[in-house]
């Protein structure tokens, strides 16, 4: 009879790797249906089949798996906008993929991560509340890049500055998403986002038009 070898350290640190990361997923599932204040550790352990006790071991708190997790969640958002910077696409291109991660969270009846924290922010522990405000940083220093190389290559034109214009969409994108809930209504969603994406590339062609007839009339002239 064949015997069984003993966990390595590798091995069993790779299980607990692997454990947390289904803790994680559980909680992120349960922050985007319910909020933070939504759910303990009993409902984690209850899918997993483990003692609430248990979860401890790899998350001290439910601060600390807070925090955790929207670490997890940024860093995976921030690689979702990478992978839009790698293609070589105009700057409405970009608006369109960026608005869909929000979309794609609705179709499996979440809402952003960060945005449900920020409906009870002041019940956060401070590196949570950290955190949640560094991801809304991230995101808005991401679009202020992408507006700028819309007004650069002509393709997006707005009055003010980008920060303030990068601070509305994401404001327009949560707000539409929160909206959208509960109607559970993935296309009311899609409409607000165009509107408020295609305001800005209207705003350019009306421009490109105008000037195209200013050129004109002045060749005529």
């Amino acid at each position: 009879m064949p015997i069984s070898p003993e966990p390595t350290p590798v091995s069993k640190r790779a299980e607990q790797i692997d454990t947390a990361s289904r803790i994680l997923d559980i909680a992120e599932e349960l922050v985007q249906t319910r909020g933070f204040g939504g759910f303990s550790y009993a409902d984690i352990a209850a899918q997993l089949d483990v003692t609430p006790a248990s979860l401890h071991y790899h998350f001290g708190s439910k601060g600390d798996l807070g925090e955790a997790l929207v670490r997890r969640y940024r860093m995976r958002f921030f690689a979702a906008l990478e992978e839009i910077d790698r293609r070589p696409r105009q700057a409405p291109a970009k608006l369109e993929a960026y608005a869909r991660i929000y979309s794609d969270a609705l179709r499996l009846g979440r809402m952003c991560l960060c945005g449900m924290l920020a409906a009870g922010y002041e019940t956060l522990p401070e590196p949570m509340r950290q955190e949640v405000v560094r991801f809304f940083d991230e995101n808005e220093a991401w679009l202020v890049r992408v507006l700028d190389q819309g007004r650069k290559e002509g393709t997006l034109a707005f009055t003010g500055g980008t920060s303030a214009v990068a601070q509305s969409i994401i404001s327009g994108l949560e707000g539409a998403l929160l909206i959208a809930r509960p109607y559970g209504d993935v296309g009311r969603f899609r409409s607000a986002a165009t509107r408020l994406l295609t305001s800005l590339v209207r705003a350019s062609r009306t421009s490109a038009g105008a000037a195209g007839g200013a050129r004109t009339a002045s060749s005529r002239g």
